[in-house]
């Protein structure tokens, strides 16, 4: 692709930035090359507002090792060994190593990111497609991505923004909302925010979130389901500790079911019956012998037995 006066012009960019391209290559270059001088020079954000604009290519850089102190590239990443960038890592397409995955900033791919090792991020981790990773995933910032599986354990600064399912194998922590289409998680779930999904939530360990807890089908937990707000399930609510919600708030089961099947499709199993339970088949704790209970104010459903 070659890159002339009129063409950058055509992209708008800041005054700055096109007196530097006229300085540089103002009788035209390559669009990679131009990236490149861009990254040696300090500016790795032009670097990226530059592949915003153009767009990916369909080119593939292959290496045993990466090491550098930011790249910024338009085609696809696909290393053999770590990649070791200081600040920023950038690709139009996928990244992939067979390694550890380090960055001191930002890492951002228009496909998937893919570690054979563990993956650290000082800033923020955005993909297009999927976050897959062997070992951990240790981020600053924010994620988000089209679905995520990791074989180790999950800490995220920011909030958390996966359109598709997310499978970890250790406990996810996420210092802000946590947003999936569904979550199946062997550790523990922590996340000072609300935690939405639209299918369900099946966790190992405790389950825990600093406002609302929102499924669109069940909630499983091996622990405590414990929210500082509601706790609305459209299916059942099932923990083998307590199902606690926040002071004032209420928890509710069989959202997306009709009452006369929540017999069925809407139980709440728990050490204790919750006290906020507003809605739901109450079919007593784990462990015991099912005692049925409707809650009052409500049409009575046949007991499953």
């Amino acid at each position: 692709m070659d890159f002339t006066k009129s063409f950058v012009k055509a992209k708008n960019p800041c005054a700055d930035g096109f007196r530097w391209y006229l300085r540089h290559h103002r009788e035209g270059s390559d669009y990679q090359k131009v990236l490149d001088d861009l990254v040696n020079a300090g500016r790795v954000e032009d670097a990226c507002w530059l592949l915003e604009k153009v767009g990916a290519t369909n080119t593939v850089l292959e290496l045993d090792r990466l090491e550098a102190d930011a790249v910024v590239y338009a085609g696809s990443i696909h290393v053999r060994g770590s990649i070791e960038v200081a600040s920023t890592l950038r690709a139009g397409g996928f990244i992939r190593c067979g390694g550890f995955l380090r960055a001191g900033s930002h890492v951002h791919a228009g496909d998937d990111i893919k570690a054979g090792g563990g993956l650290n991020c000082g800033a923020d981790l955005r993909c297009a497609g999927s976050v897959l990773a062997n070992w951990h995933v240790n981020v600053a910032g924010q994620i988000q991505a089209g679905a995520l599986k990791v074989g180790g354990s999950v800490s995220c600064g920011g909030r958390m923004e996966i359109a598709g399912p997310a499978w970890v194998k250790g406990d996810l922590l996420v210092g802000g909302d946590l947003t999936a289409r569904a979550l199946s998680v062997r550790g523990r779930v922590e996340s000072t925010g609300s935690l939405r999904v639209t299918e369900g939530v099946v966790c190992d360990d405790d389950l825990a979130c600093g406002m609302h807890l929102d499924a669109g089908r069940g909630i499983r937990s091996a622990g405590d389901i414990v929210a500082a707000g509601a706790i609305r399930a459209g299916e059942s609510l099932d923990a083998e500790g307590r199902i606690q919600a926040g002071d004032g708030y209420g928890v509710f089961a069989g959202l997306s079911v009709q009452r006369e099947d929540w017999a069925t499709s809407a139980r709440v199993r728990a050490l204790q019956m919750p006290g906020a339970l507003m809605s739901g088949f109450w079919s007593g704790p784990q462990g015991s012998a099912e005692c049925a209970c409707i809650l009052p104010g409500l049409p009575e459903v046949e007991d499953a037995h």
